[in-house]
């Protein structure tokens, strides 16, 4: 048992020169040179609108308290030659995925795309279409360009927040905090990505979408945080960096597919996965929200004041 726990604190500290992690622990330096917000004064010409940099979506604050949410998605190019179809439909998806975390609904995406010939984008035309059918989220315009001597394809999203803006900017000390998944899925082919978005219904998906909305609706929670690239751990040190916070987690808390080791696990990217924080008494709120639409919902720590991530399994801590 000492040497299983060894092996297992071992493996979880090993994720700290994981590729994807690393990326989002230093993905701030992406907007070093403008700083942590800007200002825009299209909607509020006499009191400029503060918008934070740091989420994945930008919220444009409007007169009537509602936002605008703008996102964009690029594709390496690895992925989009070795899978065409399932990097155009991750496109979309993943644009999806942003809104919904600002507790905001999709309304439409736009592309950009190059290639040599409009052959060469069949495939990625068809799992584009596909997600926007699946989700209800239309293709409503874009930019592409033939004669180009590599693929190439970013998506762009405009949604809205019409009540209480979620964002990784609120964390809170003594916060719960929830992690929330859709475990009936797989794992596609070789990637680190689970997949229960392709096997599932477009009503299931669409509803689904809608979640986090009605947790913002109902004012339970104020943070939440797409899980991507650099899986649970990754996007837990994002919301961390921006809400300057620190968290607590227990891995025996998490729930993970069974034969998955727990280093693949906290570092994968499903295809539905959000964490949230929030006010202890709001917990079984949420936790049932997700429960009645079949999705798994853990409490898996708290927020602290001290801006570490500390992890514990079993009666071991490990500081990341």
């Amino acid at each position: 048992m000492k040497e299983c726990t060894e092996d297992m604190l071992a493996s979880i500290a090993s994720l700290r020169n994981h590729t994807d992690i690393i990326d989002k622990r230093t993905i701030q330096q992406t907007y070093k040179a403008i700083g942590n917000e800007t200002k825009s004064s299209v909607f509020f010409p006499d009191d400029n609108a503060t918008i934070l940099l740091g989420d994945d979506t930008a919220a444009i604050p409007q007169k009537d308290g509602s936002h605008l949410l703008l996102a964009a998605e690029g594709i390496v190019n690895h992925f989009l030659k070795s899978d065409p179809w399932f990097a155009g439909y991750s496109a979309v998806m993943v644009n999806i995925s942003d809104i919904c975390a600002m507790g905001g609904l999709p309304i439409a995406v736009t592309d950009t795309i190059y290639s040599f010939e409009a052959k060469d984008n069949e495939a990625i035309w068809e799992g584009m279409s596909a997600a926007s059918k699946a989700y209800g989220v239309p293709i409503v315009g874009g930019h592409s360009c033939y004669h180009s001597n590599i693929n190439a394809l970013s998506v762009s999203i405009l949604g809205k927040a019409t009540h209480n803006l979620l964002s990784s900017f609120d964390a809170q000390p003594n916060d719960a905090l929830l992690l929330a998944i859709d475990l009936k899925g797989s794992y596609y082919k070789e990637y680190p990505f689970w997949n229960a978005s392709t096997t599932t219904s477009s009503e299931k998906l669409q509803k689904m979408a809608q979640l986090p909305y009605e947790i913002a609706n109902n004012k339970w929670s104020k943070v939440a945080k797409d899980i991507s690239m650099g899986g649970i751990i990754g996007t837990l040190l994002m919301l961390l960096n921006t809400s300057k916070v620190g968290a607590e987690i227990n891995i025996e808390s998490i729930t993970k597919p069974e034969g998955t080791s727990w280093k693949k696990w906290l570092s994968s990217f499903p295809s539905y996965g959000f964490l949230f924080s929030c006010p202890a008494e709001h917990v079984k709120k949420i936790q049932s929200l997700f429960a009645e639409n079949s999705i798994n919902c853990d409490h898996i720590g708290s927020i602290n004041q001290q801006p570490d991530l500390l992890i514990n399994y079993k009666e071991n801590q490990l500081k990341f």
